[in-house]
């Protein structure tokens, strides 16, 4: 896979590992074909979501199809437990396994070889260490070597880290010689804390997928109910995000859409990846991504001082 190519918008596997809320076998896979019939061509998993489920679903879908990039994560390996209720970290699942965090050269082989049971497939295109916030030094010592081995052998064909925060994924970039960070709500319209990151990347030529875009929900229906990075939403950050729809709609222009477009704006950013649990929010996502938005946008915004200058 030529990192370079990366398909421009992807769809991402949490909500089909029952986050939040269990989704059936059918809508599920009803999600991931919705996605394939509009042209979606990168997929993404991890053995978080929902405990395996998520890679299982969409290695199940995209069996017999071909010309697809699929990522997965290492970080967190998953084991036998005695089953107590429900997954207490946010996946309506059977909480007959347990995460065990583990970022040594081991333990993200034996990752990687567990989730390519899961998907059943021999190997995947990109993975990702997974969150290591905690553990940013071994993830760097240990589990980076161990990815870079596997790219050698050609078990992957690239190889990154996928975090909610910049500053980590930052010593990535400088420190090893990752091809893609995965960023998950720090470059969007109401935060652009990730431009350092960003900026890195463009030097080094790595690519970056940037995910919550809707930073949880705030930046596809701001309401005074809705979440900013699954928290209830600041009233200023409602109230911020209503004057940028209000700022959208002059232009014919919706606020997801316009939060789709803003990321895929900077050099750095080759992919936009959003999770969807049923087809409809496949197939209106896929619209909305498809439609152009009108440069004046953007400079209206930043008159308003909605967005930095040259943003």
């Amino acid at each position: 896979m030529g990192i370079t190519g990366l398909p421009r918008y992807g769809f991402g596997g949490a909500p089909i590992g029952n986050l939040f809320e269990e989704v059936s076998e059918e809508e599920a896979r009803a999600a991931v074909d919705a996605a394939w019939e509009s042209g979606v061509r990168l997929y993404d998993t991890a053995p978080h979501y929902g405990l395996g489920l998520s890679e299982q679903r969409l290695g199940a879908a995209l069996a017999g199809r071909s010309g697809y990039v699929l990522s997965t994560k290492v970080g967190r390996l998953l084991v036998p437990a005695a089953p107590e209720g429900r997954d207490g970290e946010g996946f309506d699942v059977p909480a007959d396994l347990k995460r065990v965090w583990d970022f040594s050269a081991a333990g993200v082989r034996r990752s990687l070889e567990e989730s390519l049971a899961r998907l059943g497939l021999p190997s995947v295109d990109i993975a990702l260490i997974h969150d290591p916030d905690d553990h940013v030094d071994q993830a760097i010592e240990q589990a980076y070597p161990a990815l870079a081995e596997l790219r050698a052998q050609g078990r992957v064909q690239a190889i990154g880290v996928g975090m909610n925060q910049w500053q980590a994924p930052l010593r990535f970039a400088q420190e090893t010689d990752v091809d893609v960070v995965m960023l998950a709500g720090r470059y969007t319209l109401l935060d652009q804390s990730g431009l350092p990151l960003l900026e890195e990347c463009v030097k080094r030529g790595v690519r970056v997928l940037a995910a919550g875009v809707f930073n949880s929900g705030i930046l596809a229906t701001p309401k005074p109910s809705g979440t900013y990075n699954y928290q209830p939403a600041p009233a200023a950050l409602v109230e911020r995000a209503t004057r940028i729809a209000q700022v959208c709609e002059r232009h014919g222009v919706s606020l997801p859409q316009a939060a789709m477009a803003f990321p895929l704006r900077h050099p750095a950013v080759a992919t936009i990846v959003l999770g969807a649990r049923t087809p409809q929010e496949v197939t209106t996502n896929a619209a909305l991504q498809a439609q152009p938005v009108p440069e004046d946008l953007w400079a209206d915004l930043e008159a308003e001082e909605l967005l930095p200058k040259g943003s």
